[in-house]
């Protein structure tokens, strides 16, 4: 896919886009649950099925335990389908010098996780229906199914589904998968230890001094 910066510095910035309007919804009132609707953005949004669930006891869909999470729901895509989700994932966050690449982490089990939740039908349909449609693609361009294709194979199918606004109208569909998955792999990727050390994150160590921005930056922020 024909980028101007790197693929996974690309993605530092879209993983930040990403996670912040989940981060300004945890900061809303306490109680407050949101409503059922669609996902407001620029993007092609995913309906959400349902109501929203009354609060129940701690642990339960309407009440997660977020500090001992676990799922306790089936996880509904097959092996064969998570084969292929894998092989996409590691198109969108490869292996670098500096990290794994996303399926070595999980991403697209995560994204298992995260199809499969209850109240998640829509979700779980446009996964699975793009996972169809990028084996499709692949066996009707090059015999193979996606994860059996070469890089530069699988690169020429993302290329025409891996940003909405310049899809084709036959791609339409697989190009609202393919920002589902950016989104979730982005996600996935970047919220464990391998994705963290990626970005730089330090988190809560304790620093024996803290000597502040050095001169460079010092000029650049005008405080110099």
């Amino acid at each position: 896919m024909a980028q101007h910066i790197p693929r996974r510095d690309a993605l530092k910035v879209m993983a930040a886009a990403a996670v912040s309007p989940l981060l300004l919804e945890s900061c809303g009132p306490a109680g407050d649950s949101g409503a059922a609707g669609t996902v407001t953005s620029g993007r092609a949004s995913l309906p959400v099925l349902g109501q929203t669930p009354a609060k129940g006891p701690r642990g339960t869909p309407s009440d997660p335990d977020l500090i001992n999470a676990k799922v306790t729901w089936e996880l509904k895509l097959l092996p064969a389908e998570l084969v292929t989700l894998a092989a996409l994932c590691d198109m969108i966050i490869p292996a670098d010098e500096k990290s794994p690449a996303a399926s070595t982490v999980g991403a697209h089990d995560y994204i298992n996780e995260w199809a499969s939740r209850p109240g998640g039908d829509a979700s779980m349909v446009r996964i699975r229906g793009g996972v169809v449609w990028l084996n499709r693609e692949s066996v009707a361009r090059f015999g193979k199914a996606f994860h059996e294709i070469t890089d530069a194979e699988r690169t020429a199918i993302c290329d025409d589904i891996c940003y909405l606004p310049n899809a084709k109208p036959e791609h339409r569909f697989a190009a609202q998968f393919f920002d589902t998955v950016r989104d979730q792999t982005a996600t996935a990727f970047y919220t464990t230890p391998e994705g963290w050390k990626d970005l730089g994150y330090i988190g809560n160590v304790a620093l024996p001094t803290f000597e502040g921005p050095n001169a460079e930056i010092r000029r650049m922020i005008g405080v110099e």
